[in-house]
C-alpha cells in the first residue's frame, strides 16, 4: 500500500517497526516518528492537543489535510496544463518524476494519473510500466491510452473489438424491431441522430485527435468487411468521420480525401434525395480523384456502400424516372440520372474492388448520346439501354391503369392489367446487381402507392435476384413495413398467396431471417389475414428443432395472440351514433318541473 515511499526519503511502516523493535522507549520512539512524519508546520504542533480534546483522531485531522492538498494539486496541474507558458510541460514532467514511484499507492494515484493525462507526450518508460500493470491501465483516462494505443495495435484492437460487434448487434437488431410502419422503420433516423450512439460516441472519443487511431479503425472496418460482407460497417465508417466533423476535428477531417464527399452525401441523406446542385458537387469529388490517388475510390466505394447513401440514391432513381415519365424522356437523357447510376454502381461494387484491390471505375465507354460518355461499364450501359427502358414500360402500364381506373365506365378498355414482366426486367433482376437494387425499391415503391395489381405482378419476380437480394434483411424490413399499408388486401386469399405463396414461402425454410421477417409481420396483420389461411400459415411457420430462441419467440408469440383472438367475442357492429351534440342543461328545480337534465 505504501510502495514508492522510500525512493522519496519518506519513511513508511517498515520503517517505524524497525524503529520500535530497535528502541528501549517506545514511546519517545513514537514522538519522535510522528515529529519527523507528520506536517512540517511549527504553529500546528500547539493546535494538535485541542483536537485531543475533542476526541478527533489525529489520522483523521491527517487525512482531511491531505485530501484537501490532493484536491488543489490536482486543480493546480489542470491550472498549468491550460495554461500558456512554455514550461508548463517541463513542470508536469518534473511532477510526474517526483510522484511516480507512488503511482500505486490509491490515495496518491489521483494525481499521478491527472498529471499523465495532461502530458501529450509521456515518457516510454512510464507507458510501458502504465501497459503491464492491468490495474494501472484500467484507471488511466483515454488521453495516457491513445498514447499506449498508437504503438500497440493488437492491445487497441482489444478495445475496439467489443464495440464493433455491439455495434452490429445494434443494427441487426433495428432491422428485426418489433415496429412495423412505413413511418418509423430502419432509414427514419437523421444522420446526427445515429451519430449520438453510443458505439460511435464512444470511438470518437478512444481516437481524439490522433490520425494514426483513426487510420487503424478504418483498417479494422474494411477488413472486417471484406471477412463478413456486412454492410454496416459501411454505415460506421462514414459515420465515425461525419463524428469527428461536428466535434470539428479538422486534424483528422483535413487529412481523410473522403471528407468533403461524405459531408455532401451525409446532407443528402439528410433530405432523403440527391438534387442537382448536389449531385454535382459529387460528380466533382469524384472526377477529382488524381491519377496515383486511386486507392481513394476504395475508401469512396465503401461510403457509398452504405445502406443509408444507397437508400438515398435508389429513391432519387425511382423520383428521378417518375419526372422524365412526365417529361416524355429517356432515362439516357438525364445527367442526373447517369451520376445517381454511376455512384449506386460503384457503391455495389465496394467489396469487389477492396477484395481485389483494384481501384479504379470501370473504363470509359463512348456512345452515340453525349451524356453516356461518363464512367460507364458495358453492364451498366445495358442497364441504362435495356432494364431503364424494361422498367420504364412497367411503370407506363402501372400508370395507364391508374389513369384509366378513373375514367367512366364507358371509357374503358376491355384490357386487363398485364401480368407478365418484359423479360430483360426480369433477366437483369437476377443477373445485375444495380438493376436488382433499382427494381426492389420500385417494388416498395408501388407497395407505398397501395398499387395491389402492380404489387401481385412484381413479387413472383423477386423470387430469383441477384445474389439473393430480395430475401435481405434490408429489403425485407422495408416491405414489411410498406406492405401494412395494404392490410385490408390480406383478406383477400388471392393476395396472400401472391405474398406468402408466391414470394416469402418459397426460401423460408432454408433462410431464417426470412422465416423472422415473415412473423413479424403476422404479429401486425394476422386478423386481417384470412381465418382459414392464417391456420395453414401458422402451421406451415411453425420452427424447426435446430432454430434461434428469437424465431421461437416470434412464433409463440403469434400463436398466443391467435388463441386469444379466438377467445375473445367478435366486436358489435356499431350502430350509427345519434347524437346530435347536445350537452345535458340543468333546469331550475320548481314544482312543476323535474330535476332530470335534458
Amino acid at each position: 500500500m505504501f510502495a514508492g515511499l522510500p525512493e522519496l526519503g519518506i519513511s513508511n511502516g517498515e520503517d517505524l517497526k524497525e524503529t520500535l523493535t530497535n528502541c528501549t522507549e517506545p514511546l519517545k520512539a513514537i514522538d519522535q516518528f510522528q515529529m519527523e512524519n507528520g506536517i512540517l508546520l511549527p504553529t500546528l504542533q500547539s493546535a494538535l492537543p485541542f483536537l485531543d480534546l475533542h476526541g478527533t483522531p489525529r489520522l483523521e485531522f491527517h487525512q482531511s489535510v491531505f485530501d484537501e492538498l490532493r484536491d488543489k494539486l490536482m486543480e493546480r496541474v489542470a491550472t498549468i496544463a491550460e495554461g500558456k507558458e512554455d514550461d508548463r510541460y517541463k513542470k508536469l514532467e518534473e511532477l510526474l518524476e517526483k510522484s511516480f514511484p507512488l503511482v500505486k499507492m490509491p490515495s496518491i494515484q489521483p494525481v499521478v494519473m491527472r498529471v499523465l493525462k495532461h502530458l501529450p507526450k509521456v515518457p516510454e518508460k512510464k507507458l510501458k510500466i502504465v501497459m503491464a500493470d492491468k490495474d494501472l491501465y484500467k484507471v488511466c483516462s483515454v488521453e495516457v491510452k491513445r498514447q499506449i494505443w498508437q504503438d500497440n495495435q493488437a492491445l487497441f484492437g482489444d478495445e475496439v473489438s467489443p464495440l464493433l460487434k455491439q455495434y452490429i448487434v445494434e443494427k441487426e437488431g433495428a432491422l428485426f424491431s418489433s415496429d412495423l410502419s412505413i413511418l418509423h422503420n430502419f432509414f427514419s433516423p437523421s444522420p446526427k441522430t445515429r451519430r449520438q450512439g453510443e458505439v460511435v460516441l464512444k470511438l470518437t472519443q478512444m481516437i481524439g485527435k490522433n490520425v494514426k487511431l483513426y487510420d487503424m479503425v478504418l483498417q479494422f472496418l474494411r477488413t472486417l468487411f471484406l471477412r463478413t460482407r456486412n454492410v454496416h460497417y459501411c454505415t460506421l465508417r462514414a459515420e465515425l468521420l461525419m463524428s469527428l466533423h461536428d466535434l470539428d476535428i479538422s486534424e483528422i477531417c483535413s487529412v481523410d480525401p473522403c471528407h468533403k464527399f461524405t459531408w455532401c452525401l451525409d446532407a443528402c441523406i439528410r433530405e432523403k434525395f440527391v438534387d442537382g446542385k448536389r449531385a454535382r458537387e459529387l460528380q466533382g469529388f469524384l472526377d477529382g480523384v488524381k491519377k496515383g490517388q486511386e486507392q481513394v475510390l476504395g475508401d469512396l466505394s465503401m461510403i457509398l456502400c452504405d445502406p443509408f447513401a444507397c437508400n438515398t440514391l435508389v429513391l432519387s432513381l425511382i423520383r428521378n424516372l417518375q419526372e422524365l415519365l412526365s417529361q416524355d424522356a429517356l432515362p439516357r437523357e438525364s445527367p442526373d440520372l447517369m451520376l445517381l447510376l454511376r455512384m449506386l454502381s460503384l457503391g455495389q461494387g465496394a467489396w469487389d474492388m477492396i477484395d481485389s484491390q483494384v481501384f479504379k471505375e470501370p473504363r470509359l465507354v463512348r456512345f452515340d448520346v453525349n451524356f453516356l460518355s461518363r464512367l460507364l461499364c458495358i453492364q451498366d450501359l445495358e442497364v441504362v439501354t435495356r432494364f431503364l427502358p424494361a422498367m420504364m414500360s412497367v411503370v407506363v402500364d402501372d400508370h395507364i391503369f391508374t389513369v384509366e381506373q378513373k375514367l367512366p365506365s364507358e371509357e374503358k378498355s376491355s384490357q386487363s392489367y398485364p401480368s407478365a414482366l418484359p423479360a430483360a426486367f426480369n433477366r437483369f433482376l437476377q443477373e445485375n446487381r444495380v438493376a436488382c437494387e433499382m427494381g426492389l425499391y420500385y417494388v416498395l415503391h408501388i407497395a407505398k402507392l397501395r398499387n395491389k395489381n402492380a404489387l401481385q405482378r412484381l413479387l413472383p419476380a423477386l423470387v430469383e435476384t441477384y445474389n439473393d437480394m430480395a430475401f435481405g434483411d434490408i429489403f425485407l424490413h422495408l416491405l414489411t413495413g410498406h406492405l401494412t399499408l395494404l392490410s385490408d388486401d390480406f383478406g383477400s386469399e388471392e393476395f396472400c398467396s401472391v405474398v406468402f405463396d408466391g414470394f416469402l414461402l418459397t426460401s423460408f425454410s432454408s433462410k431464417e431471417n426470412v422465416h423472422r421477417h415473415t412473423l413479424r409481420m403476422l404479429l401486425h396483420l394476422h386478423h386481417k389475414v384470412v381465418p382459414s389461411y392464417m391456420e395453414t400459415l401458422i402451421k406451415t411457420l411453425e420452427p424447426p428443432a435446430q432454430c434461434s430462441e428469437p424465431l421461437k419467440e416470434l412464433h409463440t408469440q403469434l400463436t398466443e395472440k391467435l388463441e386469444a383472438q379466438k377467445k375473445s367475442p367478435a366486436p358489435p357492429e356499431e350502430t350509427p351514433s345519434l347524437d346530435l351534440g347536445l350537452h345535458p342543461v340543468t333546469v331550475p328545480t320548481t314544482a312543476s318541473t323535474p330535476t332530470t337534465p335534458i
